[in-house]
């Protein structure tokens, strides 16, 4: 479970319910001055994704959210996935902890998953200074659980130079671990049930008036119905088998440097302990598969704002058709530029801290690329 963060300025910040408000000035707060916004993406993800290993991309996307959840002792603060990468923020006064975390997670990356993380740490008076912000809003997707959501152009800012080389974390020594406790992918991928699971990027150009973007978020969740008929990972749809199809990663993601055969098996018996309480629904020791399930869809990020909008839709051919026609007009008319990548499935990834807690995380990203090949269009 996710703890009140000491400083209290995250927890503090109201949250928003109608995910058609997520432009509206009144649900953001400025981070405070002595903040840190960190920014982390896999260097060539589309190449990694052509080779099929897509759900290694997104278990090492969200491995720094995880890692950073554990080494701050479950305490809350702002994050958003990103498929093939994540940003969050935290206090300044976090500073080391955060960058030895960054660095172990950089080095698991490496040796675990073959696939190289870079993170970069950036004070938040620099972001100020290069006439930037970060403002950070609470989506709350159920009473226990809020998302961030980040505006004011900062993050795209840091992110770029993360790409330019700036302000980089350099991994940790051969063989350092992360603890990634609670990090998983079980689930199966999951089929589009309306026509096709779609990823969305939409970000404002760079004359772009913001009510100009408002207005064209508006627009597009109008389109869809409101993004809740849209949710690509609905409770009917989840399904888990034995062997889990992520269990591979989630044995490279265990702490330590035992036998990865041993680890192995002992994965192998546990989710076979947890596949007969799903198949049979068979509530033990405080936990109830029919519950988690649908905590689990209900949790899901398949929507967000993080200096742009995120979205992983399951909607058919017309509203496919009709949002791309929305999207390209703005794009003429220099409101947005945007990336639409189509696919048949949806992936989930996912940090339980506790089973028995309601506050489990549940990221959604495309499984033909998601994410990384809309960003790829755009």
């Amino acid at each position: 479970m996710l703890q009140v963060s000491p400083n209290g300025f995250y927890t503090a910040v109201p949250p928003f319910t109608l995910f058609s408000e997520v432009t509206e000035p009144r649900h953001y707060r400025r981070l405070p001055d002595d903040w840190l916004v960190g920014v982390a993406d896999i260097i060539n993800s589309t190449g990694a994704i052509a080779r099929g290993e897509y759900k290694a991309v997104n278990m090492v996307g969200a491995s720094i959210i995880s890692a950073l959840i554990n080494a701050l002792g479950h305490r809350d603060f702002p994050f958003v996935f990103g498929g093939d990468g994540a940003a969050f923020a935290l206090p300044e006064s976090e500073e080391q902890k955060v960058r030895a975390t960054a660095a172990a997670v950089q080095r698991w990356a490496n040796e675990e998953m073959g696939l190289d993380l870079r993170v970069a740490l950036i004070p938040l008076e620099h972001i100020r200074r290069a006439q930037h912000d970060v403002l950070v809003a609470r989506f709350a997707v159920a009473p226990e659980l809020a998302y961030a959501m980040f505006s004011g152009g900062g993050i795209a800012w840091a992110e770029d130079q993360m790409k330019r080389g700036h302000y980089a974390v350099e991994p940790a020594s051969a063989g350092t671990q992360p603890d990634l406790t609670g990090l998983s992918c079980r689930w199966e991928p999951i089929d589009a049930e309306r026509g096709e699971i779609v990823s969305v990027l939409i970000l404002p150009q760079p004359a772009t008036r913001p009510q100009d973007f408002a207005n064209l978020i508006e627009s597009v969740t109008g389109l869809l119905g409101g993004t809740e008929a849209a949710r690509p990972a609905p409770e009917r749809r989840l399904r888990f088998t034995w062997p889990a199809a992520g269990l591979e990663y989630e044995v490279r993601a265990m702490r330590g440097k035992g036998s990865y055969y041993l680890r192995y098996a002992e994965r192998l018996v546990f989710t076979l302990f947890a596949w007969v309480l799903f198949r049979f629904g068979i509530s033990f020791g405080g936990f109830d598969p029919a519950l988690y399930r649908a905590d689990a869809a209900r949790n899901s990020d398949f929507r967000k704002f993080d200096d742009g909008l995120k979205l992983t839709l399951d909607i058919d051919e017309r509203r496919v058709e009709e949002l791309a026609r929305v999207l390209e007009e703005a794009r003429r008319r220099g409101n947005a530029f945007y990336g639409l990548h189509r696919q048949s499935q949806a992936l989930m990834t996912c940090i339980v801290p506790s089973p028995l807690m309601r506050d489990h995380l549940h990221f959604i990203d495309g499984a033909g690329g998601g994410y990384a090949k809309a960003a790829e269009v755009l």
